[in-house]
């Protein structure tokens, strides 16, 4: 609400005020009754009128009947506004936890709205014309994408550990490195998952070194499996060593009684694709821990991979059947939402399409010079509303605890402008909000993560935050 001129007679002031009953009448207040209804439109005039007498109390004057239906036309407008919404994320953060994460491909938008309209075959079996299982869809396209024997999708990646620990491990005994005893975002902790689970912690090695015969001293009768934790969100340097997954199934396979434990991978975000030749270090991928001869893998669906939300788990056929079989997994079962998209996301991968369809591979692909042709076209349209602005070399990130001090090389657009801070804040209020970042008194935009449709309203923003500076 916009300030109102002080007045001395607050009286007079009071009785400016219209009734609810009346201004409901007025002729331009039928479109809101319309798109908002009766009840929504009168609480929102209420409460306005409210302030305002809160305003002349203060020695303001009354809004007149104009500006008063401004300001029900924008609190109505606002009110309505979804929680969830779209933004523009100019931070540089490929998979930013929040800000939603993967962005997904076109191919996954359309296969989710295919799926929302109408019924589908979520747990119907077409050709034998009976119930059928939401758990074919998307099974074979990752038993093929991973080399595993079976497949199984569930809500989320910590959902995946729990229940993988759960199904195979309650009771029994999880050997893991002290190294990877790690906690994620939210205080998410793998020793509470193992005690939640059921299974029992096994600490062996030290912070920074675990060797091989850790392990192998630590199996007896009691032992349920060898988890290795990958450590997505952390580095450790130095004086480190620890035991490599195929050192692990050997371990695993050499114990005769009472008979091999499983080894579990979680590799936290997961990757089908090598990272390395987009200039990042290697990420161990789902195939290559399959390759190794782990049982179960476990690995997120929404952050390298590129699609909805989900946790992923692949491996033995022997051993899936019987996490699937578990109460636990209905509890963490998806939606026909998430199977479309992580079905069409997956199919880019089986086409060999990945880096060209999806957002996330598209934005670690891209090559820093198209960047700053990016940004300096910003720069240009600024220039051309007589805003200044510059192209500065800078640094983007993956996120979302996927390969930590990795950076990718950008370019990014720089405001140097009085109060960062607030014209941040403001930007945030803009109708497709936009989240930059501020580094050394300038207000930074970085092109790698802002979709190319959100260009023009990025622009607008930017310029009409700067009239209000």
């Amino acid at each position: 609400m916009s300030r109102i001129t002080p007045v001395a007679d607050t009286q007079n002031e009071y009785r400016k005020l219209p009734s609810v009953d009346v201004f409901l009448r007025r002729a331009e207040v039928a479109a809101l009754l319309v798109e908002f209804g009766l009840e929504q439109v009168a609480d929102a005039l209420r409460g306005l009128l409210d302030e305002s007498r809160a305003a002349i109390q203060k020695g303001e004057g009354a809004p007149d009947q104009t500006l008063l239906m401004a300001w029900l036309t924008d609190r109505l407008q606002q009110s309505s506004q979804p929680s969830l919404r779209g933004i523009i994320n100019a931070t540089g953060v490929i998979i930013h936890t929040n800000l939603g994460r993967a962005p997904l491909s076109t191919a996954a938008r359309r296969a989710i709205q295919s799926a929302a309209t109408g019924y589908n075959n979520l747990e119907y079996d077409i050709d034998a014309g009976e119930r059928g299982s939401r758990h074919t869809h998307a099974r074979e396209l990752l038993r093929q994408l991973t080399g595993a024997e079976d497949a199984l999708v569930v809500n989320n990646n910590a959902g995946a550990v729990f229940l993988v620990l759960s199904a195979l491990c309650a009771g029994k005994e999880v050997i893991i490195s002290r190294g990877e005893l790690v906690e994620i975002g939210g205080g998410f902790r793998i020793p509470d998952v193992l005690r939640q689970s059921g299974a029992k912690l096994v600490e062996v090695g030290t912070t920074n070194r675990t060797h091989p015969r850790d392990f192998a001293d630590a199996i007896r009768g009691e032992t349920g499996a060898l988890m290795r934790v990958h450590a997505s969100n952390f580095q450790q340097i130095g004086f480190v060593t620890k035991p490599s997954l195929a050192e692990l199934v050997q371990i695993a396979q050499k114990v005769e009684w009472p008979g091999p434990p499983p080894v579990i991978d979680d590799l936290g975000s997961g990757t089908l694709l090598d990272t390395a030749p987009f200039g990042l270090s290697p990420e161990p991928t789902v195939q290559q821990s399959i390759a190794a001869g782990a049982d179960i893998v476990t690995f997120s669906g929404d952050k390298l991979l590129g699609g909805p939300q989900a946790g992923l788990v692949v491996g033995k056929a022997e051993l899936i059947d019987k996490i699937r079989r578990h109460p636990l997994t209905r509890a963490l079962r998806v939606d026909k939402l998430t199977l479309a998209g992580m079905e069409a996301t997956l199919q880019a991968y089986r086409r060999g399409r990945a880096v060209a369809e999806i957002p996330v591979w598209q934005m670690i692909a891209a090559n820093p010079e198209s960047l700053r042709a990016r940004a300096e076209s910003w720069r240009d349209r600024l220039a051309g509303a007589g805003l200044t602005a510059e192209v500065i070399p800078g640094q983007s990130t993956v996120g979302g605890g996927s390969l930590p001090g990795e950076t990718l090389p950008t370019y990014l657009l720089a405001l140097s402008i009085p109060h960062p801070d607030a014209s941040a804040a403001r930007l945030r209020q803009a109708q497709l909000p936009v989240i930059g970042r501020i580094q050394q008194e300038r207000l930074l935009f970085d092109p790698r993560t802002v979709l190319p449709e959100q260009e023009e309203a990025l622009i607008a923003a930017i310029i009409a935050e700067a009239g209000q500076v």
